[in-house]
């Protein structure tokens, strides 16, 4: 079985748990139904891949029979994140342009074989912001940056597994903001162990597909969308998620899957969304700084980074102009000693 043959949105609302309410959700994101007679949690589903698709896909389809009479509105203000904790979040950096940028920013070169062997770091998985949460920070000089990127969701998916078959064992694709803290990242780097306290929690736009769902945009086992990100209501990118990758995404599962199994419900992500062309804009900060001092632009005058208040705006839309994800929507909170 094809884990995302059937096309199919779902979501999580907050219902009191930690693991929420699963619901269907309509074509146009307008409406949603419960499914928790098939599984409670998102999670739930996935541990049984197998026999609950075909049965949300049923339902589905009967509720397209019926022109959604039956759905209640979808309120993205009342979902949780897709997967409010997951057994794993593991990222790469798949594109290209953003390798030569960051590395630039970082003042080092790019990692050696870095078109032949994925780079990827393990994030933080135990909480998964909603669309809708605050990005928390304890200080703006810790550097807020927001990152846009797609990432799948896996069904288990076996050690050893090759990249052709890996693409079987994608479930969902989403959509995220992989917040970082750039004036941490570098100290940490440096000590030669990874980041922890530059990668705070991740926010995810509300609801997930299946790559039948995104239909001819799942191409090349990548998702062919334009994000577009907004800073203060202002464009800052509108990039094409689907081009100058490196490898897609049955290739970096493979590469995770190399020495050990992966659960259902890991995530896994293409890193930040990165086009070479500047009238594309950029999905993360940094990279629009590192391109202002190419251009001779002084420091005082660079793009700032976020501040107590700020708003991200992050929407994946199709060819059609129709949203696929719904949208991040989050301010900024300076909370100095949060409890």
């Amino acid at each position: 079985m094809k884990a995302g043959q059937y096309p199919l949105r779902l979501a999580t609302l907050a219902d009191g748990s930690r693991d929420g309410q699963l619901v269907l959700v309509r074509p146009d994101l307008q409406g949603c139904v419960p499914a928790g007679a098939i599984a409670r949690s998102l999670q739930d589903a996935l541990d049984d891949w197998e026999q609950a698709a075909p049965r949300l896909d049923a339902l589905r389809a009967r509720h397209d029979e019926e022109g959604w009479r039956r759905a209640e509105p979808f309120l993205p203000g009342h979902c949780m994140a897709p997967l409010p904790r997951a057994y794993q979040w593991a990222d790469a950096s798949v594109y290209r342009n953003h390798a030569r940028l960051i590395y630039q920013w970082r003042k080092e070169p790019i990692p050696p074989r870095y078109e032949e062997i994925p780079l990827v770091y393990q994030g933080g998985s135990d909480v998964m912001l909603s669309a809708t949460e605050d990005i928390v920070a304890a200080d703006a000089a810790q550097d807020i940056d927001l990152e846009a990127e797609i990432a799948v969701v896996t069904t288990d998916v076996p050690m050893g597994v090759d990249a052709a078959r890996a693409l079987d064992h994608i479930a969902l694709v989403v959509l995220l903001n992989d917040v970082s803290l750039r004036g941490l990242i570098p100290g940490e780097v440096a000590r030669g162990f990874g980041f922890y306290q530059g990668k705070p929690a991740t926010s995810f736009a509300p609801v997930a597909v299946t790559p039948a769902a995104l239909g001819e945009a799942w191409r090349g086992a990548m998702a062919d969308l334009r994000v577009r990100v907004r800073i203060n209501g202002a464009p800052f990118g509108d990039l094409r998620s689907g081009e100058e990758a490196v490898f897609h995404f049955g290739q970096i599962i493979a590469h995770l899957a190399a020495t050990r199994a992966l659960g259902a419900g890991t995530i896994v992500g293409a890193g930040t969304i990165s086009n070479a062309d500047p009238a594309a804009g950029s999905a993360c900060i940094t990279e629009a700084r590192v391109r202002q001092m190419l251009d001779g632009v002084p420091e005082a005058q660079l793009h700032p980074y976020l501040d107590d208040g700020d708003r991200v705006n992050i929407e994946a839309v199709d060819a059609r102009g129709r949203s696929v994800f719904g949208a991040i929507d989050q301010r900024v909170r300076i909370a100095a000693n949060r409890n």
